[in-house]
């Protein structure tokens, strides 16, 4: 490595690639996209189906931060930062699973099962202040955490396939939660089924109050990429972590115990969903009215593949995600178009990133550069230090 840079020649060209890689993948989804709206738009001709679904284009890229006046969107901008507090919390969540080489998908069921018993508490118990809030997201926190249990103790202990065990709990969690909905905790005064209002003190200061629900919870998101990125990187359960997915044998034979270490990366994933769960349902809204599963998990997937399971990489990507869930929003509203797009881009750019052989030719011609690159500039510095001698 070279003593005048931070960065090796070898780390630099990864995240050359990594940039590189993001950016075609993204690139493909958005023709995909553009296709998909040329076929269904509205239009006589050829010509009057291009300039629509350009116009539907920009309206995705560019209307989540301008007005069609000309001027800033700052709706539409904490709209977005407000949706980015689920996500980066699972996004987190999958960086750690994901880290241990654990595919455990039960953020998805985590955060709803997090948000539920964060809204029955900001309902039901009689607490001071500030302190009930608090208490709702750490017990929700912990139920997650304990819940994630359980696919994690089966792999460890039986070799059950975690993923398969955390998709079906997620459905279990939504069912139970609709069956508890409908005959224990349902507001039979309202239209739809919901809870009793929160309790005031429940609700999460507001930063920006302009209804769009940017709360603190932003702040305490960001705490938490710090703490998962430091306890990832700087402690020894996180190496633990990062050296089982990366190598387990190595890890069995250096004495750790990689079961705990199993157990540990699902937890944990469980305990920072169930905190997304909580603060998103007392950050945004008032009482608990989810039925079905809310789609945060699965996007918290594609943010952690963005992120390359670094939770310092999380924010750019939640805020990415947030950012075309919310033009997919007003391309739908002002142009007819879909909002399920949103899904049809996280696939394509889930699926080449996924793909181990997409750019696989430029990775081993980047490979190639690299080691010349690090034999030339090692030859330098030895050449350098001979003549200071």
């Amino acid at each position: 490595m070279s003593k005048k840079s931070g960065l090796s020649i070898s780390q630099k060209n990864n995240m050359k690639f990594s940039l590189l890689r993001g950016a075609a993948a993204l690139g493909i989804a958005l023709i995909i996209t553009f296709l998909l709206i040329f076929l269904s738009s509205e239009g006589a001709n050829a010509g009057e189906k291009f300039v629509s679904s350009i116009d539907a284009i920009r309206t995705m890229l560019v209307t989540p931060f301008v007005k069609n006046n000309g001027s800033f969107n700052s709706k539409s901008f904490t709209d977005i930062l407000a949706g980015m507090v689920p996500i980066i919390f699972t996004g987190l969540a999958t960086c750690v699973m994901f880290s241990a080489n654990q595919f455990n998908l039960g953020s998805e069921g985590g955060i709803m099962l997090g948000a539920f018993i964060g809204g029955l508490i900001a309902v039901y118990w009689k607490l001071p202040g500030i302190l009930l809030p608090i208490v709702a997201i750490i017990v929700s926190a912990a139920a997650v955490g304990v819940l994630m249990l359980i696919p994690a103790v089966l792999k460890a202990k039986l070799g059950v396939s975690e993923m398969v065990n955390s998709l079906m709990l997620n459905y279990i969690i939504q069912y139970l939660i609709n069956y508890l909905m409908n005959t224990k905790f349902a507001d039979t005064s309202k239209g739809s089924t919901q809870t009793y209002s929160f309790q005031d003190n429940a609700s999460l200061a507001q930063i920006v109050d302009n209804g769009s629900g940017f709360s603190i919870a932003f702040i305490v998101a960001i705490i938490f990429v710090v703490i998962t990125w430091y306890f990832m990187y700087r402690t020894k359960w996180g190496y633990g972590i990062r050296m089982t997915g990366i190598n387990q044998p190595f890890v069995m034979y250096s004495g750790m115990n990689v079961g705990l270490i199993i157990i540990l990366s699902q937890v944990v994933g469980g305990l920072l969903a169930g905190m997304g769960g909580s603060l998103e349902m007392l950050g945004r809204n008032q009482y608990y009215n989810w039925s079905a599963l809310p789609g945060y998990g699965w996007t918290g997937i594609t943010v952690a593949i963005l992120a390359g399971n670094n939770p310092a990489y999380v924010p750019l990507a939640a805020f990415f995600m947030s950012y075309l869930t919310r033009g997919c929003t007003l391309m739908a509203t002002y142009n007819n178009v879909p909002s399920q797009l949103i899904s049809i881009i996280q696939a394509v750019i889930f699926v080449f990133f996924a793909a181990e052989q997409f750019l696989a030719k430029y990775r081993q011609k980047l490979v190639v550069r690299t080691a010349q690159e690090e034999m030339k500039e090692a030859q330098q510095e030895k050449i350098a230090e001979g003549g200071t001698k």
